[in-house]
């Protein structure tokens, strides 16, 4: 079931974030949700960074850097300087280039002045290397021999294009059976089982209104390794499998294009996180709670009783009830109404995985 799915992969995401073993025992870890490619997107993406770097990556705000931003921070100078003689050849017209760097000075990311009727750039801080190594997961809770098959040619696919530093299946541990003879050697399994910890009945009643964070802690889950992985080398030459048939189609993919889409993931990664869920649900509706379930949140539909995924969560829904304007005129600690109080609650929780945020805004830690 699509919810199930939903659920399984916030569970490992929260599991990830506070138990994920790095390679580099310092490396701090960010973890985010649906991220990847045109053609192939992963479930969960890791990315083991180094802390002092991923500090300095703050300078630039919690926002993702898209790659004409991204591009832009890298190569501005310490000092100011004509933007065409301070940046690379763009490969297309310089007034696109002239746009980007407008929109960086807007979001604050790049300094610029015009002098002599003409536009110079200084950097507001050197683009760290933050990233040390990606890893990708791939969530199957309900996995059978067929279901495995199919994930298989999936994972083929990723282990010889080499862009993750490892890729990992994820399920229940009841599903191993499936996975051990189906998936490639190179590929680690992770298996979960669930031990009950806590209450699992909700903390909302009824009417009863929310507070996020309220509700009691129900089950968690613990990992068990089945299988290693096999450590991929995201610096050589991959290799893009475009059609399996007789004979398999492939095309050959540079290192350095596999570097800067690293860099493009890590990016949207460091800004979406795997909370933002919220974003495209309705939190103001009457019926939306969150469950502390283990090492996370997830949403429950009180209205239809199960954890609703983002697709169900909408205006559309049947059910849906918006919270009454009472309740968005209260006071802490759901000011601006509980749903309201979701969205800070979970973008709180986000920024703390990004130290030196709060320095940067002027906030208190």
């Amino acid at each position: 079931m699509a919810g199930a799915e939903f659920g399984f992969e916030l569970r490992v995401c929260a599991w990830a974030e506070r138990q994920w073993d790095p390679a580099d025992a310092d490396s701090d870890v960010l973890v985010a949700r649906q991220l990847g490619t045109q053609r192939r997107r992963w479930d969960t993406v890791l990315i083991e960074a180094d802390p002092d770097a991923l500090r300095e990556r703050a300078a630039f705000g919690p926002d993702e850097l898209d790659p004409d931003l991204r591009s832009l921070v890298a190569n501005a100078p310490a000092e100011w300087t004509y933007y065409r003689d301070a940046l690379p050849d763009p490969g297309y017209p310089w007034r696109y280039a002239r746009e980007a760097i407008h929109r960086a000075s807007a979001r604050g990311v790049l300094a610029e002045r015009k002098r002599d009727n003409r536009i110079e750039i200084r950097r507001i801080a050197p683009y760290p290397d933050w990233v040390r190594r990606l890893v990708a997961i791939e969530n199957k809770p309900d996995l059978d021999a067929s279901a495995a098959r199919a994930l298989a040619d999936q994972l083929e696919r990723d282990v010889a294009l080499g862009l993750a530093d490892e890729v990992w299946v994820a399920t229940r541990a009841d599903a191993t059976h499936a996975l051990v003879t189906e998936m490639p050697s190179a590929a680690g399994v992770l298996t979960f089982d669930r031990s009950a910890r806590g209450d699992a009945s909700s903390g909302r009643t009824g009417e009863q209104e929310r507070q996020p964070g309220a509700t009691r802690e129900r089950d968690t889950m613990d990992a068990n390794i089945v299988w290693h992985p096999r450590t991929l080398d995201p610096e050589r030459t991959g290799v893009r499998v475009t059609d399996h048939g007789d004979p398999t189609n492939f095309e050959y993919v540079p290192a350095n294009e596999k570097r800067e889409t690293r860099a493009r993931i890590a990016e949207r990664a460091y800004g979406r996180g795997w909370r933002a869920y919220a974003d495209t649900m309705r939190p103001d509706c009457r019926a939306f709670d969150l469950r502390k379930d283990g090492d996370g949140y997830v949403p429950y539909c009180h209205a239809n009783g199960c954890e609703q995924t983002a697709a169900e969560c909408a205006g559309s829904c049947a059910e849906f009830s918006p919270e009454p304007p009472g309740w968005r005129q209260r006071g802490w600690p759901i000011e601006g109404g509980p749903g309201t109080a979701i969205k800070r609650l979970l973008d709180v929780r986000r920024r703390r995985r990004r130290p030196g945020l709060d320095e940067r805004d002027g906030e208190a830690d």
